[in-house]
């Protein structure tokens, strides 16, 4: 005799209390799927195995599945050659079962949202066991997990959950692409600088690239003392110093202009880097800064850059040594939490993987580089990731880095929309001044005087338009990028 639920005390209700799950629609879909094998492509795309409640409709699904996909038929008759002859359902036998499941099969119109429904109630169940096991650990903690990481386990699982099987993609209309090209060409006609793209506030870069484009992976590589950093920041702050937003009617804020920006600083602590931008905005030394050798109206322009900084939308994590799992988790929350329109990682290869560390680091870089992909379109917002270049460019005479030099470059270029390089002449000439008075001093004083104060942006992989050479100013005192201004393009000297 059944007691019904409520003749028993709350408690013991609460302890038979069973996971979420719904048989019939179960036997509903399995049985669509045996009289009419078209049902499981309305289903294949984001219903799996793992997502039925009852282990025998488990292996039905999964064996019905391989027939269909090896484009044979999925029968009661061909699906229990494959399934354990000792199977039994009740006082019903394995064939007895199937039979019955096709025969009370009535229509395959259903199917998507029997299928549906069985996924969400796996999708609960899920919900469940996560929150049993953060539960569990936590009264449990090992001592290698303090709570923080507790934390971000927990955040990755629910988002990994969150995207995983996700029955809202598939293919749509070319209308429905051709609407999202015209607003982005109208958000284009309507933002500062007529961009489809966020405006890194160096013009000419904008003119070659269109902005940092949605989505996009953008590497931005060079050897060291190039300025990677400098120019990330500037453009970093560029963009959060730009930042103007709208509320909408549904209370959400709408970035108009500039960007929020997320920045990863594995390699500096948020102090330098501060220190850098403070240096870049202030026009002020950074090495002037640090060892308090500056005057008064020069500590004036630091406490003004200060406080403009302070204003702006440019957050920073400085944690060293993360994995590709937990800056996902934490680009993610700040997302969520207070937008983001860039994120910057300074720089690619300070990552690691998210399991031990491998020691194929080319497989590790692999998993990075694609894992950055993912997160920029399912973010929606460009990545800026810095990387180092591999020695080999020091051995040539033109000193110019190309694709081939990007270290363990195989991930690096296919992944990467947007693949560019910093190269400063000064620097390499600077170590090659001859003798002073000698003939060589002053061809070598010509060719200095070229290219004193000029860096070059080499765009050497672009998806979405030319590539080519951009010629920026650069301040190596300040290490401060801005818009090179050029002989031809100033007004004319009157005597």
């Amino acid at each position: 005799m059944n007691v019904p639920a409520r003749a028993m005390p709350q408690q013991a209700a609460d302890f038979y209390r069973q996971a979420p799950h719904n048989i019939e629609a179960e036997q509903a879909l399995l049985g669509a799927i045996l009289v009419n094998n078209e049902a499981f492509y309305r289903v294949s795309d984001f219903l799996e195995p793992v997502h039925l409640y009852e282990p025998i409709h488990r292996q039905i699904y999964e064996v019905a599945s391989s027939i269909i996909r090896a484009n044979k038929v999925a029968t009661p008759v061909t699906l229990k050659t494959f399934l354990p002859a000792e199977l039994a359902i009740g006082d019903m036998n394995l064939a007895q079962y199937l039979a019955r499941l096709a025969a009370e099969a009535t229509t395959i119109i259903n199917a998507e949202d029997y299928g549906r429904a069985i996924y969400d109630l796996a999708l609960r169940r899920s919900l469940i066991g996560i929150g049993e096991d953060v539960v569990n650990i936590a009264y449990d903690a090992p001592i290698d997990m303090p709570p923080r990481a507790q934390i971000e386990d927990a955040e990755r699982r629910l988002f990994a959950l969150a995207e995983t099987g996700r029955y809202d993609g598939g293919f749509h209309s070319f209308e429905e692409a051709l609407k999202n090209a015209i607003d982005m060409a109208s958000a284009a006609y309507q933002r500062d600088g007529h961009l489809s793209g966020i405006a890194t506030g160096l013009d000419d870069l904008d003119k070659q690239m269109g902005g940092l484009q949605p989505s996009d992976l953008i590497v931005l590589a060079g050897r060291p003392a190039m300025g990677k950093t400098s120019l990330a920041t500037n453009i970093a702050y560029n963009i959060a110093k730009a930042y103007r937003g709208e509320l909408q009617p549904d209370g959400a804020m709408k970035t108009v202009n500039g960007g929020i920006v997320g920045f990863f600083s594995l390699e500096m602590s948020g102090e330098q880097l501060a220190t850098r931008v403070i240096a870049e905005q202030s026009g002020v030394s950074s090495s002037h800064i640090r060892r308090g050798s500056i005057d008064e109206r020069q500590f004036a322009r630091v406490v003004a850059a200060a406080r403009e900084m302070a204003r702006i939308p440019l957050y920073i994590d400085q944690t060293g040594g993360i994995s590709i799992a937990q800056l996902t988790a934490r680009a993610r929350r700040l997302k969520r939490q207070r937008g983001l329109d860039l994120l910057v990682i300074d720089y690619l290869q300070l990552l690691s993987g998210s399991g031990k560390r491998s020691d194929n680091r080319v497989q590790e870089i692999t998993e990075i580089t694609t894992g950055l992909k993912a997160l920029a379109k399912e973010l929606a917002v460009p990545i800026l990731a810095l990387s180092q270049l591999s020695r080999q460019v020091e051995s040539r005479d033109d000193k110019r880095p190309q694709l081939s030099d990007l270290r363990e470059s195989g991930s690096i270029e296919q992944d990467a929309d947007v693949v560019m390089f910093v190269y400063r002449d000064e620097y390499y000439l600077k170590s090659k001044m001859p003798k002073e008075g000698t003939e060589e001093f002053f061809k070598w004083q010509a060719e200095m005087e070229q290219v004193a104060g000029v860096a070059e942006v080499i765009i050497g992989k672009q998806r979405h338009g030319p590539t080519g050479t951009v010629q920026l100013q650069f301040e190596a005192e300040v290490t401060r990028f801005s818009n090179l201004v050029r002989r031809d393009q100033l007004p004319e000297a009157y005597e």
